[in-house]
């Protein structure tokens, strides 16, 4: 059996070193060794491997022929610890207050994992693992999502979030924006639905919404059945966030799918203002104009547009000329109201 030292690349960016060996074509992996991330820990994992595979092995000593000085016993690389990635989102994670907001630790690992590299709960072990932090076991990770689900962590997380965000000073202005995330999976059930998709993608779907600060700190989050239209979702995500923090007069800017007479009466009626970016011809209150004139928005700036009022400076006097509309610009102006005239 011909062993070798393996070496090959992680999703993460690092170099996994291993000890194989082929027969007949097919190679079989005996013994991982780790993970390196740099130079120097590659050529430390591969002696490592080497010597794993040379163990018991006789050797004749050449060196032995010629006097040298005495050398300690040789390095062997007992671990490693991406300790500054490591250490700098820990510090983060407790400056939000996280750490203080949800006492525990399994917990704090899955976050900070999935900031490093977006993975399956399960692969997030392997994540850990390779930044050198203990990881726990994947029983442990289940019954840290259970607690987190029975003791409504996302209340206490959304509260630390808030308070960070306020620390300088309330909030008058948060932005909230919907994506759908799908899944590759059959069945439906009461969350995962076939809905509208943005990716054209007939998967079962859930609709996820955030609302942030201007800087893009999030400070709710929530989810939908992903057959929920996407201007169902924004009164709830508001209402949550005003009962849980008893906010007044903030504004609230949303794109045009969030756009709908109704939906934007109703965040009147709660108390907020609000900013939508649309295309004028999709504003409610645009709508008006096209009832009114039967035209369309499009139709009424084209045809009016070109009225304009001229200012012109005669020996220091000034006048006003004014370009006479015609027969289309006059039935618009007259239907809007039929005392207006140019």
């Amino acid at each position: 059996m011909g062993l070798f030292v393996r070496k090959v690349k992680t999703r993460s960016g690092a170099t996994a070193v291993q000890i194989a060996h082929t027969r007949r074509g097919v190679q079989t992996i005996l013994e991982h060794i780790g993970s390196a991330h740099d130079d120097a820990q590659l050529a430390a994992l591969v002696a490592v491997a080497k010597s794993k595979i040379h163990d018991g092995q006789q050797a004749f000593d050449l060196d032995a022929l010629t006097p040298t000085a005495p050398t300690g016993v040789a390095p062997t690389v007992v671990g490693s610890r991406s300790r500054v990635l490591w250490d700098l989102l820990e510090a983060a994670y407790r400056r939000i207050g996280f750490d203080t907001a949800v006492d525990d630790d399994t917990f704090m690992k899955l976050v900070l994992a999935r900031v490093v590299e977006p993975t399956s709960k399960a692969d997030t072990i392997r994540v850990l693992e390779e930044l050198g932090v203990p990881a726990p076991g994947l029983r442990t990770i289940w019954r840290t999502l259970a607690r987190c689900v029975e003791q409504d962590w996302r209340d206490k997380l959304a509260t630390a979030a808030y308070a960070h965000a306020t620390r300088d000073g309330g909030l008058r202005l948060v932005l909230y924006d919907v994506t759908t995330l799908y899944f590759e999976a059959e069945d439906e059930d009461a969350l995962r639905k076939v809905g509208m998709s943005k990716e054209r993608r007939v998967d079962p779907q859930v609709l996820v919404g955030m609302l942030v600060t201007p800087g893009g700190f999030p400070l709710e989050v929530h989810e939908f059945p992903g057959n929920t239209g996407e201007t169902l979702t924004l009164l709830p995500v508001l209402r949550a966030f005003q009962d849980r923090h008893q906010v007044e007069d903030v504004v609230v800017v949303a794109d045009a799918g969030m756009l709908s007479a109704s939906n934007l009466n109703q965040i009147e009626d709660a108390g907020f203002s609000f900013i939508v970016g649309s295309r004028i011809s999709k504003a409610p209150y645009s709508r008006h104009l096209q009832d009114a004139t039967g035209a369309s928005i499009r139709k009424i700036i084209r045809t009016l547009r070109p009225l304009r009022d001229v200012t012109i400076s005669i020996n220091g006097n000034e006048m006003v000329a004014t370009t006479p509309p015609g027969d289309d610009a006059q039935a618009i102006l007259d239907s809007l109201d039929p005392s207006v005239t140019h």
